[in-house]
């Protein structure tokens, strides 16, 4: 079992605090996650951002109680993310911010580059994107078409086509991956602002997670200054792919804990209308078991982020088993009850989406035989 230390259960307990003001806010962002400034400042919105913000870049350390914590740490993040969720995975992903962008570039920025962007989001007010997935090619980053073509020795010309990408439609900066040649360690990743020339965004419809605002990104000839590419300062075999798997290591765990998180209010809100509700026990410790496991996988991402399978099977087994809580939670209640908590029809949709985020079942079990083969065998120390 993965115990967490005293500082861990007191970031879990803050940010369970925190979660029920996030629920008063949800039904609103969902009807429209575009007139965010009434939500801005929810307490879990600022803990976010202070626990996302390289610590050199801070006037101090984010504090809860008597500790100090250091931004960047996958486990801390699993540990808000699911307390969170439970509150509303939707407001977790509409929190304005740094998010998988923030990731990279801490893991391929320079100081310049980190400053650069982390000044743009400083207002608390500004989101980011994580410019990767394409139409034609979904996440097959080694198939991606987007180019960035050099024009001079200051200047590349960025074109191409992005889809599906958290806050795409509404993020003022990000990242996105394209290829400066054609072979693998051609593709790199440039930090790029959404109102350069060229750069235009569509909001695309969503049924679940609306707070993402998933976006279409067009580049034709978007100017991205040299100094914006990422990972110059890093060998070639590092400058792209290595980064992105690093990312995706990251955010499996987190997707994991928003459906845990998930899953947990839903058993809750059916308990809460019939106490004695067959099937809720077994789901509740077969939750609190599976987050033993995204704690685990967190803890794994910390020791070598390039380890995909612990993330990869938390992922599997958190997405699969919050969509089983949905619809064992739709069986339990009256057919009235998706109109009369208006909460679980929301959930019931947002708990969809996991399957989706960060690759599909069928891709994590790739990952996983892959580390299996590789000898990194997911295992459960802490």
């Amino acid at each position: 079992m993965f115990e967490l230390d005293d500082k861990f259960r007191a970031l879990r307990g803050a940010s369970a605090d925190m979660a029920a003001e996030l629920r008063e806010h949800a039904l609103a962002v969902d009807a429209d996650p575009y007139d965010m400034k009434p939500h801005l400042d929810v307490a879990a919105f600022r803990l976010i951002r202070e626990f996302m913000i390289p610590l050199r870049l801070t006037d101090g350390p984010p504090r809860i109680g008597r500790h100090e914590f250091s931004p960047g740490t996958c486990l801390q993040g699993i540990v808000w993310s699911l307390e969170f969720a439970y509150g509303d995975p939707g407001m977790v992903l509409a929190a304005p911010g740094s998010s998988l962008a923030g990731v990279l570039v801490d893991q391929l920025g320079n100081a310049a580059q980190q400053e650069h962007f982390y000044g743009a989001l400083a207002d608390g007010a500004t989101w980011s994107f994580f410019g990767m997935t394409e139409p034609d090619r979904g996440n097959d980053a080694a198939g991606l078409e987007t180019a960035l073509r050099q024009e001079s020795p200051d200047l590349y010309r960025l074109t191409g086509t992005k889809k599906y990408i958290g806050n795409g439609s509404r993020g003022a900066i990000g990242v996105v991956f394209a290829r400066t040649g054609s072979g693998p360690l051609s593709i790199r990743a440039a930090i790029v602002e959404a109102g350069a020339p060229g750069f235009v965004t569509t909001p695309l419809d969503m049924v679940g997670l609306r707070g993402a605002c998933l976006g279409e990104m067009r580049m034709q000839d978007v100017p991205v200054p040299t100094e914006m590419l990422l990972g110059g300062h890093l060998p070639a075999t590092r400058r792209g792919l290595w980064g992105a798997v690093r990312v995706f290591n990251t955010m499996r765990a987190h997707v994991a804990a928003l459906a845990v998180g998930t899953g947990l209010a839903l058993v809750d809100l059916v308990r809460a209308e019939r106490p004695l509700v067959p099937g809720a026990d077994d789901l509740a410790a077969r939750l609190e078991a599976c987050r033993q496991l995204v704690y685990t996988a967190a803890a794994s991402v910390d020791r070598d982020r390039n380890a995909a399978g612990p993330s990869s099977v938390a992922k599997s087994a958190a997405a699969a088993l919050g969509h089983e809580v949905s619809r064992w939670a739709v069986r339990s209640l009256p057919p009235e009850a998706i109109v009369a908590h208006p909460l679980l029809e929301k959930w019931t949709r947002d708990v969809c989406s996991f399957e989706f985020m960060e690759g599909t079942t069928d891709i994590q079990r790739q990952h996983v035989a892959k580390a299996y083969l590789k000898g990194r065998r997911p295992n459960s120390k802490g």
